[in-house]
Parts: structure tokens; sequence; C-alpha cells
């Protein structure tokens, strides 16, 4: 959402919460499989992966100077940071500036930013980025040939642009690219093409298919009811066409699908089945009234009520999750240690991982200062973690206290276990027991052995 969001639309939208009885007590640990818990996401070798890094984005260049602002450094400084993964933000007005011109420049230029994902060894989720609609609003996204308002008046608000979502224009030209077909057919043809180009790139984990999709109220409806009509109705009939769309051209890669960002107060999302065997579900995870400038309310029970109402749906659609973004604009207010530690362990309980918002050096929402170094809180993104298990996990924990991890499981023989640790090898000790052995953060077990790993800073104990 990242806006400075006003406080009337987080009032709505926590009472919106309250009266959906989302406000009931989160779980206490990440549940070890089976029953009713939330699949893992896997690799094709079946192996457990988890996911942990940031969103990278270059939201002010455009035409020739697109995606000018995202170097080398920033897959570098995520892979020395410990993070394996990057959402890339792309955009449609750039890819195709023309209807049914492809611009062989950008599709050049997100090639160059996947081999430096490679390089560095970070998965990369492929966004398609839309902001208020796209550039018929001045903003990015869907191209202004694309753009189709009924001559319906737009405002702009640039002191709270998300606001601009209701504005009459924006909600009529979400409603025209769902239900017109040649829309239909113009914005499957475009994912055509990004997933026909790099479906075989190693960097490339997958799809994410719209970010934040939003849509047009009907008339005396409230958000949240609207919300879950234009995610029953609209939205789900769109992740639909485009899964289909992508698998025309790539069997292998994962569809991530999000609702609209109602979601993030705890609403739960009216989203239908996606017929695709790789479905990832992509929430995001902000809060109305922190992005409107607030601290942290422990007391309000946000991160217990989203955690209730996010994970219905994968529980009943049987599908991973992935917190596609999260992070507040203000992250040295009193109470933001306490958040990311909440919402941290928050999202270990039923996410398969996470994309901070946003990896930048500078102020606001970036990670990172201008000297590399993690801004207030941020640090505690940085943490040690299995980005990948070859088995069946048993248990995993981590303690920011002593920043020591544990892990233990069941292994299946087929691949090696990796861990990912936040700075030097050698700043780590990793323990293991069973019949496995370690090098480097690489774990090797005979098939059906019961492994347990222990990870902690050199030193830490003694």
């Amino acid at each position: 959402m990242r806006a400075r969001t006003v406080r009337k639309f987080a009032a709505v939208l926590c009472t919106a919460a309250l009266a959906a009885g989302a406000l009931a007590p989160a779980a206490g640990a990440r549940e070890p499989g089976g029953g009713d818990a939330i699949p893992r996401l896997t690799d094709d070798r079946g192996r457990v992966l988890t996911l942990r890094g940031w969103n990278v984005e270059d939201k002010a260049n455009r035409g020739a100077e697109a995606l000018s602002a995202i170097t080398e450094k920033h897959f570098r400084d995520l892979n020395a940071r410990g993070f394996g993964f990057a959402r890339l933000l792309v955009f449609w007005d750039d890819l195709e500036p023309r209807r049914g011109r492809y611009s062989a420049a950008y599709l050049r230029k997100i090639e160059r930013i996947l081999d430096w994902a490679a390089k560095y060894d970070v998965q990369v989720l492929i966004d398609a980025h839309q902001d208020v609609f796209g550039p018929a609003f001045g903003h990015r996204g869907i191209p202004e040939w694309a753009t189709r308002t009924d001559g319906l008046p737009f405002t702009p608000n640039p002191d709270d642009w998300f606001s601009e979502y209701f504005q009459p224009a924006v909600q009529r030209a979400f409603t025209h690219l769902y239900e017109d077909p040649d829309l239909q057919r113009a914005q499957a043809a475009m994912w055509r093409v990004l997933a026909a180009r790099f479906g075989d790139h190693p960097a490339v984990l997958g799809y994410d298919l719209i970010n934040e999709p939003m849509g047009e109220l009907g008339p005396g409806e409230d958000l949240a009811t609207a919300a879950r009509r234009i995610e029953r109705e609209q939205i789900t009939p769109m992740h639909n066409r485009l899964a289909d769309a992508v698998r025309a051209v790539d069997r292998d890669n994962w569809v991530f699908v999000e609702p609209t960002p109602i979601v993030g107060e705890g609403v739960p999302t009216g989203l239908g089945r996606i017929d695709d065997p790789k479905v990832v579900y992509a929430p995001h995870f902000y809060n109305g009234a922190m992005e409107a400038g607030a601290d942290y309310d422990p007391a309000a029970g946000w991160i217990e009520a989203y955690e209730e109402a996010v994970t219905a749906y994968p529980r009943e659609h049987r599908v991973p999750v992935v917190v596609g973004e999260w992070g507040p604009l203000n992250n040295e207010l009193p109470n933001m240690g306490r958040f990311y530690r909440e919402a941290l362990a928050s999202m270990h309980r039923y996410s398969s991982g996470w994309a901070g918002y946003v990896w930048c050096y500078g102020g606001g929402y970036c990670a990172v200062d201008a000297a590399g170094g993690f801004r207030t809180n941020k640090e505690q993104t940085a943490s040690p973690y299995a980005r990948a298990v070859a088995g069946r996990v048993r248990a995993e924990s981590y303690d920011p206290r002593t920043r020591a991890f544990r892990l233990s499981y069941v292994a299946s023989g087929r691949g090696v276990t990796e861990l990912s640790l936040p700075s030097r090898a050698r700043d780590w000790r990793v323990r293991v027991t069973g019949a496995a052995w370690v090098r480097g953060g690489r774990i090797w077990a005979r098939a059906g052995a019961r492994v347990s790993v222990t990870v902690a800073p050199v030193g830490a104990g003694r």
C-alpha cells in the first residue's frame, strides 16, 4: 500500500474486521504439517523452501531509463545479508507502450537484472506492478491505451495517493480491465511474453500476476463487502485467465495470486479457487493506521486479526503463503521494535516467506541507509534460516534474543539442505546431530535420518 493513507480509511477497515469476527487469537507456533496445516512452498526436488528477501524496484525511471536504478549491488548486498529472494517490479506500460509492440530493450533490462540475481543466488518473483492503475492517473502499471474511464472524473490527491483508488475514473478502469474481452486478451498476451522469455531463467521462481488489484464499489456497498465481491467475481476469473496464459509457455514456475489490499486490516478475502497446480497466495501486510503515521498499537490486536483472516484461504484451498510486501514507513517510533518482533514471529507461523518493502539505500521505506547499514529495527529481518530443507520438517524456531535458529527434519535423501546466514559463515556455529554432515551451511543427510540443526553466533553460550 505504501502511502500516507488517511486515518478514515484505516478506521473503516478496522470496523469491518471487527464486524467479521476476525480478532481471534493467533496460532502459537509453526505447524509441523498434516491435518489442516498450510502447505509449504517446495522446489522441483521436493525440498521445503523458505523465502526471505525484499522488493526491488525502480518506479522513478521509465522508457529509455527504465530499471536503471536497479544495480548489481542490490543483489550482492541481499546475498551478503542472507536474503535469497527478491520481488522484482516490472511495469506493463514499459513492456508494451504501444498496443502489440513489446519493448525488446525493456526485456533485455529485465534479463540483465535476472542475471545479477542468478550470480548472487537470489530467487526472483516477477511482479506485474500497478499503482492507481497506471500512467493515465500519474502512476505506473497498466498502459494508457488499456485505460478506459467512460469519461468519469479523476482528481489527483498527491498528499494521499492511495485514496485515488476510490476516484470514479480509476474504479471504472479496473472494471473494464476485468470485463472487456480485448483487454483480457491483451493482459494475457503480456504475461505470455514475460513467461516465454524468462520461464527458463535460473533465477526465476514465479510470477505475481498483478499487484494489489482493486475495483469498483457498487451503490451502497461498504469497502469490505465490495472487496470480497470484486475478489470473487472479477479477480478470481482474471487470475485463472492469466495462470492459463502463463501455463501455455511455462509449466514449471509458481503463480502468485493477490487479493485486494483490504485484507491488510484482517478482512477475510472473497478470492475463489485458482485452477492451477502451483499457486501461491501472496497477500500484503500493511496496516492503515501505521501507514498514516501512527505507531504500532499492540493492544489493538491487528497482527492477530490479520493472521486469523489471512490463513483461512490457504487452509481451504491447500496452497502455500508468501507475504509479497510488508513494513511500515516510520520504523523509528517507540513500539516499532516490538512490531518487527511480533510481525516476524507471526509470518513464521503460517507463511513460506516474505518480501519486505523495499531494498533501497536511503530514507522512507528503504531497508538500509546510504552507507548500506540497516535502518532502525530493520536489522531484525536478517536472521539465520533454512532456505531449503531436503526432507520433512518436524520443528523450526528462531529465538531473537539469542539469535539461535533450530531445525529438526527427517531427511528425504533428495538434494541438500541449505542454510542461509546473515553475514560471513565463520561468524556462525552450525551443529548437526543425526546421520548427517555439514559444510559451509550445506547439510547432507542419509535418507530417513532424523536430523537436528542448531545455528548460533560464534561465542554464544560460552
